[in-house]
């Protein structure tokens, strides 16, 4: 299953859009989104606009692989429950968010080899096939070294 999210702050067509039409290309049925205020209402995937935290933190402990916005947040979320990450970082230009902390942490993330990007909707098709290769061998967990842990906390209070 796949588990698509957009956390709840402002809406985030874009990126439900091509996760939805590319559902429809590939006829998947095991994709279940959370859109938020989004104004697109996916045809081809499953949906809700919110869920509950215990509810958000269930889909990602039973997803193959997480497809969402690059907030911290869902981020580490989905490590700690050491499942692959694909995201795709809001744009302050497109009204997405109110500045562009979502691409940097995209990028430091990226980096760090924690999560695998899509900087934006044209690339996100490409990477979407590539799901069933990510591996949860590079998440966080409990067991997470202490200079992992506080290069993640150090980059979170510095940039964001």
């Amino acid at each position: 299953m796949i588990f698509v999210t957009v956390g709840h702050q402002m809406p985030f067509d874009r990126m439900v859009k091509a996760v939805d039409d590319w559902a429809a290309l590939n006829q998947r049925s095991d994709v279940f989104a959370q859109i938020g205020s989004t104004k697109y209402r996916p045809e081809h995937i499953q949906w809700a606009h919110t869920i509950d935290p215990n509810e958000f933190q269930e889909r990602i402990a039973q997803a193959d692989a997480v497809v969402a916005h690059a907030g911290t947040g869902t981020i580490l979320t989905a490590l700690e429950q050491q499942t692959p990450i694909l995201v795709m970082p809001r744009r302050a230009a497109l009204l997405e968010t109110r500045n562009d902390h979502q691409v940097a942490t995209a990028q430091r993330f990226l980096e760090m080899g924690r999560v695998a990007v899509a900087m934006d909707e044209t690339e996100l098709p490409a990477m979407l096939e590539k799901l069933s290769q990510l591996s949860a061998s590079d998440t966080i967990s409990s067991g997470a070294s202490p200079e992992l842990i506080q290069a993640i906390s150090d980059f979170i209070h510095h940039e964001l």
